[in-house]
Order: C-alpha cells, then sequence, then structure tokens
C-alpha cells in the first residue's frame, strides 16, 4: 500500500513529502525498536517520554518518515509528517494498513469504572457458547482464539489491536470483546473502530489524576456511543440504574438496550437470589424470560450479567442460550476469587480500588452471611489523591475489622498514601491496623480471622507484581495467602 494511501481520512498539519507519495509503506510502528526499513514511524508525545527523541534511531533503521502531532526536534531534516492528532492518524493509518475489521468481525466494547472485566469475560463465554471463536482484551488479560498473553494496558495501543484482530481473522475469528478504558477513549487508542455494541456499566470516581474533573471522566467514556472517526455503535447497552448511564443518550442510528433492576428497563432481573454458591435470578426481555445461573456472586455480577445478556440480545442471541453463556463463565481471575486451602473462614481476592468497587465487594462479602469482615486495602501510588479517604471511609463503614497498607505506591512514601486514607477511616470507630508491607499485612489479616469469618484482600486482583519506588518486584495476593495459609497449616485435601 502507498503512502498516500495509508495516509487517507487523516487530518494533516503538513503536506505530504512529494518524493514519498507513491512509496510502498511496510509496516507501521510506534516503538523505533521495531521499525524496519520500509515502515512509517509515530511519535507521540508521552508524561514520561517524548516519541520525537527516537526519531534519529526510527530513520536509520529505514523508516519512510516520522508521523507526529508536535514538530521535528531542531536540526532533523529527514522526512516528517505533522498531524492534528497522533494516535488518532495511527488508529485510521491502521484501518486503512490492515483493512476495516468490521467488515469480518463482530467487535463489542465495554466502559465504565467497575465491572468492564467480568462483563467482558461473561461476553466472551456467551459468544463460545454459541460456537464462535472469539477474542477478548482486558485489564486481566488478552485472548486470541484461545491463546492468552499478558495485558500490557487495559486497552491495547490501536497498531497493536488491529495485529491481533488480524490473527483472529486468519484464525476464522469472528466476535471480539474488549474492554474500553477511559485513558484509551481520550486519547484516541480506538478512533475509526465501528463497534457492533457498546456497553456502559457504571461510573464513580476514578483517574481523576488524568482527567481531573468527573464531567471530563464521564465525557470520556460516553464518546464510545457517538461516532468516533467511524460508525456509531449499532447497539449500545446502557445501565439505566446508574446516574450517568440516564444521561447517556446515542444518536438514532443507535439502538439502545436498556437494563436494570427497574420497571423501566428492557432488560431486568426480577426474583434475585445471592448466596456463596453465586447468584440466582430471572431475566426478563420483550422477547420473554430465562432463569439465570451464574457462579459469580453479589448483586454487583447481576448488573454484569444484565450487561453482557443485553449485548446478547443486541447479537440477536436467543435467551436460553445466553443462560447458557451466562452459567459457562465459572470465574474472572482476581474478581471475588477464593483462595481456599480448607480453612474454617473464607478469603477472597478481589481488584476493588476506587470507593464504590470497594463498597461493591464488601457488600458481596457482606451478603454471605459471614461472622466477621476483615478488609484489607491500600490505595495506588502517582493517582488520584482524592479516592484515598473515600476508600477509607468505605472499609470503615462496612467492615468490622480494616487492615490498611500498601497497593502499588509507585513514586510516592506509603506512608503518605497511608495517610490519607486514614483521614477517611478514622471518621468512624472502626478496629484497624495499619502496616505498610502488604506481604506481613496480608498475614496479619488472615491471623485475625475465626471461624466463619471472611477476609476481604481488595486491590490487586489478578495482578501479579508489585510497583515500588526503585523497583517492580513479584507479587500476587492469592499465591501469598494460600502460602500464609498452609505456614498455618491448612491444605485442601485432594483425592
Amino acid at each position: 500500500m502507498e503512502l498516500e494511501e495509508v495516509m487517507v481520512g487523516i487530518s494533516l498539519l503538513s503536506g505530504l513529502p512529494e518524493g514519498l507519495r507513491r512509496r510502498p509503506v511496510l509496516g507501521l510502528e510506534y516503538d523505533s525498536r521495531r521499525v524496519a526499513a520500509g515502515f512509517l514511524f509515530f511519535a507521540f508525545p508521552g508524561a514520561k517520554t517524548d516519541g520525537r527523541a527516537y526519531a534519529r534511531q526510527a530513520i536509520e533503521r529505514g523508516a519512510l518518515a516520522v508521523i507526529s502531532e508536535l514538530p521535528p526536534p531542531d536540526g532533523f531534516d529527514e522526512p516528517w509528517i505533522r498531524v492534528e492528532h497522533g494516535r488518532r492518524a495511527l488508529a485510521l493509518a491502521c484501518r486503512n494498513f490492515f483493512g476495516a475489521p468490521e467488515r469480518d468481525l463482530m467487535l463489542h466494547a465495554v466502559t465504565g469504572t467497575n465491572g468492564k472485566t467480568t462483563i467482558t469475560y461473561l461476553l466472551d463465554a456467551l459468544f463460545r457458547a454459541a460456537g464462535c471463536t472469539t477474542a477478548f482484551f482486558g485489564t486481566a488479560g488478552y485472548r486470541i482464539a484461545g491463546e492468552s498473553m499478558a495485558a500490557v494496558n487495559t486497552t491495547p495501543e490501536s497498531l497493536d489491536l488491529y495485529r491481533m484482530f488480524e490473527r483472529l481473522r486468519v484464525r476464522g475469528g469472528t466476535h471480539v470483546s474488549m474492554e474500553a478504558s477511559s485513558h484509551a477513549l481520550a486519547l484516541g487508542r480506538i478512533w475509526g473502530l465501528a463497534f457492533h455494541t457498546a456497553v456502559f456499566s457504571n461510573l464513580s470516581q476514578d483517574h481523576l489524576d488524568f482527567h481531573q474533573t468527573m464531567e471530563a471522566y464521564f465525557d470520556a467514556k460516553r464518546s464510545l456511543f457517538f461516532a468516533h472517526g467511524a460508525a456509531a455503535p449499532k447497539y449500545s447497552a446502557i445501565n439505566v440504574d446508574d446516574q450517568y448511564g440516564r444521561r447517556i443518550r446515542p444518536g438514532a442510528e443507535t439502538k439502545v438496550i436498556t437494563y436494570g433492576l427497574g420497571e423501566g428497563a428492557c432488560v431486568r432481573a426480577v426474583e434475585i437470589e445471592t448466596n456463596l454458591d453465586g447468584v440466582r435470578f430471572t431475566l426478563r426481555h420483550e422477547s420473554g424470560s430465562t432463569p439465570i445461573r451464574s457462579a459469580l456472586s453479589g448483586r454487583i455480577n447481576v448488573y454484569n450479567i444484565l450487561a453482557a445478556s443485553s449485548a446478547g440480545i443486541a447479537c440477536g442471541f436467543d435467551l436460553g442460550l445466553i443462560a447458557q453463556g451466562i452459567a459457562s463463565c465459572e470465574a474472572v481471575p482476581g474478581r471475588f476469587e477464593r483462595v481456599d486451602q480448607g480453612q474454617p473462614f473464607l478469603v477472597v481476592v478481589d481488584y476493588a480500588h476506587t470507593e464504590d468497587a470497594l463498597r461493591n465487594a464488601i457488600e458481596v462479602a457482606r451478603s454471605l452471611g459471614p461472622k466477621r469482615v476483615i478488609t484489607l486495602f491500600g490505595c495506588g501510588g502517582d493517582r488520584d489523591r482524592a479516592k484515598r479517604p473515600l476508600m477509607g471511609m468505605a472499609a470503615a463503614q462496612l467492615s468490622d475489622f480494616v487492615v490498611l497498607t500498601s497497593d502499588n505506591p509507585r513514586s510516592e512514601d506509603p506512608l503518605n498514601i497511608i495517610n490519607d486514607a486514614l483521614v477517611g477511616l478514622r471518621r468512624l470507630d472502626t478496629r484497624h491496623v495499619i502496616e505498610p508491607d502488604r506481604a506481613r499485612a496480608i498475614r496479619l489479616a488472615i491471623g485475625r480471622a475465626q471461624p466463619g469469618d471472611l477476609v476481604l484482600i481488595a486491590g490487586k486482583g489478578h495482578e501479579t507484581q508489585q510497583v515500588l519506588r526503585d523497583q517492580t518486584i513479584d507479587f500476587d495476593d492469592r499465591a501469598v495467602a494460600r502460602e500464609i495459609l498452609e505456614e498455618f497449616g491448612y491444605r485442601r485435601k485432594t483425592g
């Protein structure tokens, strides 16, 4: 494909170099280390580094030109194409270079503060129950036609997405489920993708270190439901029990399927039962009703199941198939995941790292009827400080005992983060202890547990590393809890 064909539809701030217009483009790249002869190199400005610093290296490796929204560095006289928006330019170039994936793939995106990963897992299970070859991309990992890989970002860069779309197409795949993070939407990583279904879960305070205000955060989420360099989604599934969900009103080209517990929702759950074995309810829609059985626990998962079911209805699946698909999703990594070594109390690991998610997780724990709930949590460093006291208050209001610790402190002093959370925690007289070392904190929480209690280890969920100021170490809450339980003498019986 020639350069001028790759650049179709991209807003330019400078013209294409005349000598390069008809030159064949052999690849696209935003990492100069992977550039080869005949590639275009996209140089993005970033929070920690400026892609322009690697422009010379890209040219030396054979790049035809550098594409950036910024001017070239002083003294750089190689081919430079300025565009209005760097990541949107890459996304559109990918669409041109690889071909619009929606011709062969049905794309489904899930956005919101909480529930994205679970909804994506449920959707993937539903599509596989329908006999489809699938891919999903999200916080807990990526999977393409059964092949799993670690996640770099919740929503990959557009170039990585298109490469993975191509792999799915080659393997005969048809359905993609993906999380659409607010960062990805604001930065333009999925600009130009045409989605079959866009799903909204809920919105609560998070990522204000990036978005600054709740309205800006909401605007990023809401943008998924409108045209963004491509046609607007064919369908939208929106939680109308959420105040922000009620504010999303897609255009006439999008068919809206609302879900919730209230009478006005198109897809509803009634006769809800939840216990340690999961949730049970009747799903109602104008097409009929069906019993839903899921191993996922808690009222929050009723909403997640309704979201996935609504997307299934948008795909034309009958309710019986939807129920089958929901039942086949038995667990989601790090989402209220039990660690069972035969101990006489429950230990659960959950990814909850916002006030709302922490409240939901503790409420699920409460609904299981334990004698006491012992909650361990921390707050991430280099992130929104305003949510830290809110998380502290949530833990204090709903728990019997709280262990406050570290959770990816990054460049910040863990004690400063803990002090921010203490402002909310100490507004109530809930008993609590402070232990900055997360492994020791988990030992302390488990050591406090008595028969019939529930220990909730919140914050990291599926994550397998702890990010410190000077290093990143291997750390998996599930593995650490299991080791501690074994040290306490608990062994799961086998055979």
